[in-house]
């Protein structure tokens, strides 16, 4: 629905809308226009000049624009003023480019390159087993072997106390029924 609900545009006029067909013909239109231009401007650079000559008013315009873009109103034509924040874009030469120099990194950048480092340095320590943590991990790790054992040996011993207890059932039933 249109900006202005169902009754219309501002005003009290109803909102008009291009077909598409329209716009296609505005556009092959211009394309057409500046093709023209651009084949008159490379081939009758020179016919312009002397059109120029021929008529002072088509010239006189020309000049106008040009001044009217030179001079400035108010202040602004005697005081140069550059906006900081629209700093046009200097583009560089290869050769004004070096290479050789070694890239400025931000502050951000190096941090996270010595955390990396740190982290890697940290990991080696800790894989062969000289920081703290290495050494709380591995005396754990010896207690759990050494419960492990124990606890190995104990079900062992208790498998031969069953045998046993078992082998002399059997020899107990064995005598009881001869």
């Amino acid at each position: 629905m249109p900006k202005g609900g169902k009754k219309g545009g501002h005003k009290g006029r109803m909102r008009t809308y291009t077909s598409p067909d329209e716009i296609d013909a505005q556009m092959k239109a211009e394309k057409e226009r500046k093709r023209l231009e651009q084949e008159e401007g490379g081939e009758g650079a020179a016919q312009d000049d002397k059109t120029e000559e021929k008529l002072p008013g088509s010239g006189s315009e020309d000049s106008d624009d040009e001044d009217s873009q030179r001079r400035r109103a108010g202040v602004e034509g005697l005081i140069e003023i550059e906006n900081p924040n629209r700093l046009s874009q200097k583009t560089k030469k290869v050769t004004q480019i070096e290479l050789d120099e070694p890239k400025q990194l931000s502050r951000r950048e190096r941090e996270e390159i010595e955390k990396q480092k740190a982290k890697e340095h940290y990991m080696k320590l800790h894989m062969a087993g000289k920081t703290d943590q290495a050494k709380a991990d591995l005396a754990r790790l010896a207690i759990i072997r050494k419960q492990r054992e124990d606890a190995a040996k104990k079900k062992d011993e208790g498998k031969k106390a069953k045998e046993a207890a078992a082998a002399a059932a059997r020899g107990v039933n064995s005598l009881s029924l001869k």
